[in-house]
């Protein structure tokens, strides 16, 4: 059954496992999903025609750098009133890197920030107007387990992860009254390119100490967290909102 049908969904960090995954799923369930990563990356497009193949589904890439706050929103508004509005938002991208927190710079915190938390109350301002005009909406924000505080190297991530969930709390009761509901899913720790990029010579210790603290004793994937957020998008969840939803194995 297409849940989705006739729903346009806007996904950012397309391109990395956890949005491939959720492009794949929500193309599945009848969507039209509008992949939003970085411009530069050459084979975006092509990336995206073999999702759409894999999923049978309509799937289409949208470059855009969500460093550039104004043009980012810009340019979705630009989007959105172009494909008849956004029913559907998804604020998966993410930056995170793994150090104590002496090392980062001021710059590189900011950059957390920006692209963790920033640039998703950017493009809820863009698709926001177009789901007031529909009465209708779902947005899903991506928080993280790492607000349990019992992850060391992440304070910039973490910081931006607190910021996203407050950001979730106060659109669901403000946008709430038209029709669009706001929740968050805060993933554990889903097997991931990023999790290969970050951890380099150290997965293994990180993959033992991941299973040692899980209830359930079997990594996340990728297709598990898209399952959650088709949830959230669904009808199946119209009654939710404002709630922060963990997929975590069992912390």
């Amino acid at each position: 059954m297409k849940t989705l049908a006739g729903r346009k969904v806007l996904l950012t960090g397309g391109l990395g496992s956890l949005g491939r995954a959720q492009a794949v799923t929500l193309a599945r369930a009848g969507a039209r999903v509008l992949v939003l990563d970085r411009p530069e990356i050459a084979d975006g497009p092509k990336i995206v025609s073999a999702l759409a193949a894999e999923a049978g589904g309509d799937i289409a890439f949208v470059g855009c750098d969500l460093n550039r706050l104004g043009e980012a929103e810009s340019a979705v508004a630009a989007l959105a009133e172009n494909e008849g509005g956004i029913d559907i938002l998804i604020n998966n991208a993410a930056l995170i890197i793994n150090r104590p927190f002496e090392e980062f710079s001021l710059t590189e915190y900011e950059d957390q920030i920006r692209v963790n938390s920033s640039a998703a109350f950017a493009l809820v301002r863009a698709c926001a107007p177009g789901m007031k005009a529909k009465a209708y909406g779902k947005i899903v924000n991506f928080c993280s387990i790492t607000l349990n505080g019992r992850w060391d190297g992440y304070v910039p991530y973490v910081a931006s992860k607190g910021a996203m969930l407050g950001l979730t709390k106060s659109l669901a009761r403000e946008l709430g009254p038209h029709g669009i509901r706001v929740n968050a899913v805060s993933p554990g720790a889903v097997v991931s390119e990023a999790e290969a990029r970050v951890f380099g010579d150290r997965l293994k210790e990180y993959n033992d100490w991941i299973l040692e603290n899980q209830s359930l004793k079997k990594r996340i994937e990728p297709e598990n967290v898209a399952d959650l957020v088709l949830f959230l998008v669904s009808p199946a969840s119209d009654m939710i909102s404002g709630q922060n939803i963990a997929i975590d194995g069992g912390w």
